[in-house]
């Protein structure tokens, strides 16, 4: 489930080892936007705009949600995007109840290492196409600004410099760790399908010494046959096609193109597609929402507070209205369902305005209960009705009225549901809480949610 690896009050901060240049920015936007998608690019560039910040400053994935307008699954699918592509590391640290982490961001790689990669490399030229794909690589390309006639005359370290003695007492210090900067080390890659000793043991000392085989890494063995679905007596053919007859080596440059090569002539001659495995998260529905409260469910697990305030009243919440929302989240520490559930039930019990104190009231009640999910807090509204009216008429300092009510409170829709989980109509007296062309239009969100996680 999506709360056992993040919940919106997790707190976290934010590691940069150095700063990031010019070049990092266009490499980010060039080679890696179309590999991550413009969720994953806008999570990166907002953490590096905080990073940058002169003191270290720590908040909650809630602050994320408001900040790129995302339900809290598509900040975790953003995250681990990044993980996979190679431009985060994350650090968690358990504490109690309460579960911090640590995002430490990562320069891209070089256009010459990107390029080297046979996996990034291959995705980027399916993501843009062969025309742009090129465009890039001579963008990046080295030119040489000099002609035949320059000769280098530029003078090495030790023409210009000589060591002097330091006398005991002036000895240097040591020991200390010192800070460096961290180079890339490209995608976090390990394939365990492949099996290196069926590989080694189908190949002829003769023709491929093991010699050789210490010339290429393993790690570019295991990408080219993840990328090129390549088994080992495929990639055993491979490296006879790369390895070089006169010095016996396995040039890098070489592997990759007889890799290709091979692809081509027996397998397919459509470059390679990577796609993401992540498609639905697993506290998503397996199947569609029949019902209109599983609908209603959907909706609230899958939309920030200030997104359904925004809907329900077709304007801009109010910013006391958000403020509550997100202390919701961080003091009482309710998911993002809950919140809504509960904001839901206080705005239509309340003629459309929402009361702090009596928000904070239930709030507390449910806490108390502890209610993790907005099915929990529909079923215990249903159940506490009738305490949650007196908790109203207290706070507004009403007297109980002796006489027969004219109408029905109003409630939230949702409130009417028989045991056998059918919802039945409220009575026939009661003002409607959400007209038709609301619901029609939280309906169309709704829709829109579900095509976006597919």
């Amino acid at each position: 489930m999506l709360y056992q690896e993040l919940q919106p009050v997790d707190t976290f901060t934010i590691k940069l080892s150095h700063p990031f240049s010019d070049y990092d920015r266009q490499l980010l936007t060039l080679f890696y936007q179309p590999l991550i998608g413009p969720d994953a690019m806008s999570l990166f560039m907002s953490l590096w705009a905080d990073a940058e910040h002169e003191k270290e400053v720590e908040f909650n994935h809630y602050y994320l949600m408001n900040l790129l307008t995302m339900p809290l699954v598509k900040v975790f699918e953003a995250r681990i995007t990044l993980e996979a592509i190679g431009l985060l590391r994350t650090y968690c640290r358990q504490d109690m109840q309460d579960r911090a982490f640590c995002y430490e961001l990562l320069q891209p790689m070089d256009a010459k290492s990107f390029f080297e990669d046979p996996l990034l490399s291959t995705f980027l030229f399916s993501k843009v196409g062969e025309q742009a794909y090129r465009s890039l690589r001579a963008r990046f390309a080295v030119e040489d600004q000099l002609d035949g006639e320059y000769k280098e005359v530029s003078r090495t370290f030790l023409d210009v410099f000589k060591p002097i003695r330091y006398s005991a007492s002036e000895g240097l210090e040591e020991g200390s760790q010192m800070k460096g900067r961290n180079e890339s080390t490209g995608i976090p890659f390990a394939y365990s399908d492949f099996d290196f000793n069926l590989f080694r043991a189908g190949l002829s000392e003769q023709m491929v010494p093991k010699s050789s085989l210490a010339t290429v890494s393993k790690e570019l063995i295991e990408k080219l046959a993840f990328l090129y679905s390549l088994t080992p007596l495929d990639m055993q053919k491979v490296v006879m096609m790369a390895i070089d007859g006169n010095t016996m080596k396995i040039p890098e440059d070489r592997l990759r193109k007889a890799a290709v090569d091979y692809y081509k002539m027996n397998i397919s001659q459509t470059a390679p597609i990577l796609e993401k495995v992540f498609t639905k998260q697993q506290d998503m529905p397996t199947e569609e929402p029949q019902s209109r409260e599983d609908k209603f469910i959907f909706y609230m697990e899958n939309t920030s507070p200030r997104e359904m305030l925004r809907d329900y009243t077709g304007k801009e919440p109010l910013p006391v209205d958000v403020q509550l929302a997100e202390r919701l989240v961080t003091v009482h520490g309710f998911p993002v369902g809950v919140v809504n559930v509960l904001l839901h039930y206080v705005i239509i019990r309340n003629d459309g305005k929402i009361t702090k104190n009596y928000a904070e009231r239930i709030a507390s009640h449910w806490a108390n209960n502890k209610i993790a999910n907005a099915k929990q807090a529909m079923e215990i509204s249903r159940k506490e009705h009738d305490q949650y009216i007196k908790w109203q008429n207290e706070g507004s300092k009403k007297k109980p009225s002796s006489r027969k009510p004219s109408r029905v409170e109003k409630v939230p829709e949702w409130f009417y549901k028989t045991d056998n989980d059918k919802e039945q109509q409220p009575p026939a007296n009661t003002d409607p809480d959400v007209d038709e062309k609301r619901r029609q239009q939280l309906q169309e969100k709704l829709n829109a949610m579900k095509s976006g996680v597919k």
